[in-house]
């Protein structure tokens, strides 16, 4: 069980690397149980020290409490104690070990009733997140606690370790959907992939708290018409099939709002852009920015570029070397973005890499190098000149950003006429 206890260091690690300015309430229940030893708990307190030591925990961003469990909760680390790292290193290092049974719905009661509660932020928290690790059957129930935790609003995520998890348990545990709030840990060998999974779960739930209704799901994300007020400002006109609807940005026209306003706690580490465009007359040969976040001092954060001339695709974002980092794609199917037709265009970004779409057809990826997060004090800006705030006039249908990666998949161009006649020829 000791292995339960690496899996909160990684939580910790990876929330400090993409959400380290989100405001959340955070309560981490670890097992103390016989099982763990001595020993190996003192070895997961020393991980857990050396990840924290670069966690941002301070009264603005995430405070974090930390209960220990077995046959009783008990408080280690309490909510708003600690304003520093340092100060919950020292609390961390103080951690003495439980042993016992394990009480798991015991100790979910105990974080609700008495550690959310304790909260001295009030509404400004913007999330408060539990995170139940196991790698057992609780020898008490889980249900009713967990009901109550999800009533509260209180977001609740299972990991489940090794082969003794009962499975029904982790999902009365978690909220629903289960694929979402719960993850499973066969072994530790891979434990990059753990920390991968939880990293994009715990940032979305922190960065991206808005639905986009899409099909028979709801998905995270942004949805850039509304957020950006195109449907307010620009002029409605025909979309690429009679039953859609777009905008037409012209000339007179400035798309631009407060950063804060659209991506309050910044981007998620991976995510999924997505655009549906026409770029006819000037603009099919214009280089501008059809999307970009610009600092406080007008320094590019994250942009999308479309140069009609060079009949290319830039997609520009932060890296901790050089401040910003530009990859191009110039393969040949793209082409068609500027032939004055309707299109969808795609970038899927992760940490490392992107990949690029023309009407759902992958065109090129590209390595990037380690990405920071970016700075949310500045403004963003729809359908601008590069290096200019002169509007590009064009005819946008579709603009949104969608905090799973795996919406790349699901998410197709049937709106594009060219393609759905491809899909209904045999």
């Amino acid at each position: 069980k000791s292995h339960s206890l690496v899996i909160i260091t990684i939580i910790l690690a990876v929330l400090a690397e993409c959400c380290s300015t989100a405001v959340n309430d955070l309560v981490y229940i670890i097992d103390g149980s016989w099982s763990v030893g001595y020993g190996d708990f003192d070895k997961a307190k020393n991980w857990l020290v050396n990840v924290t030591s670069g966690f941002d925990v301070s009264a603005l961003y995430s405070q974090v409490a930390v209960v220990q469990y077995s046959d009783t909760p008990r408080l280690e680390i309490p909510l708003g104690l600690h304003q520093s790292a340092q100060e919950l290193i020292e609390a961390i290092q103080a951690i003495r070990y439980l042993g016992g049974n394990t009480q798991t719905g015991r100790a979910i009661k105990f974080a609700v009733n008495h550690v959310f509660t304790s909260s001295q932020r009030g509404d400004t928290v913007k999330n408060r997140i539990a995170v139940v690790v196991t790698d057992g059957k609780s020898q008490d129930d889980v249900v009713d606690a967990s009901e109550e935790a999800r009533a509260q609003g209180i977001i609740m995520f299972a990991v489940g370790v090794g082969s003794e998890i009962t499975n029904s348990e982790l999902m009365a545990i978690a909220n629903k959907p289960s694929s979402d709030y719960v993850l499973y840990a066969e072994d530790y060998t891979n434990i990059d992939r753990i920390r991968d999974s939880m990293k994009q779960k715990l940032c979305e739930e922190s960065v991206c708290p808005t639905r986009i209704p899409v099909a028979s799901r709801d998905e995270k994300g942004f949805e850039l018409i509304l957020g950006m007020k195109i449907h307010e400002k620009a002029k409605k006109i025909q979309g690429s099939l009679g039953s859609e609807t777009a905008y037409l940005l012209n000339k007179g026209m400035d798309i631009t709002e407060k950063t804060r306003d659209i991506f309050p706690e910044g981007l998620p580490p991976s995510y999924v852009f997505v655009a549906t465009v026409r770029l006819k007359g000037a603009a099919s040969r214009e280089k501008f920015h059809l999307w970009r976040v610009l600092s406080k001092d007008k320094q590019v954060q994250v942009a999308v570029v479309l140069h009609g001339q060079e009949e290319s695709v830039t997609f520009a974002t932060t890296t901790a070397e050089d401040g910003e980092q530009r990859i191009t794609f110039n393969a040949q199917d793209i082409q068609k973005l500027f032939d004055e037709s309707w299109h969808q265009l795609k970038i899927l970004v992760r940490p490392s890499r992107a990949i690029f779409y023309v009407d759902d057809k992958e065109i090129q990826g590209i390595n990037l190098e380690p990405v920071v997060p970016i700075y949310i004090n500045g403004k963003t800006q729809i359908s601008k000149r590069y290096s200019s705030e002169a509007t590009v006039p064009i005819e946008i249908q579709k603009l949104r950003l969608y905090c799973d990666p795996l919406q790349s998949e699901r998410e197709t161009a049937c709106e594009i006429y060219s393609v759905v006649r491809l899909h209904v020829l045999p």
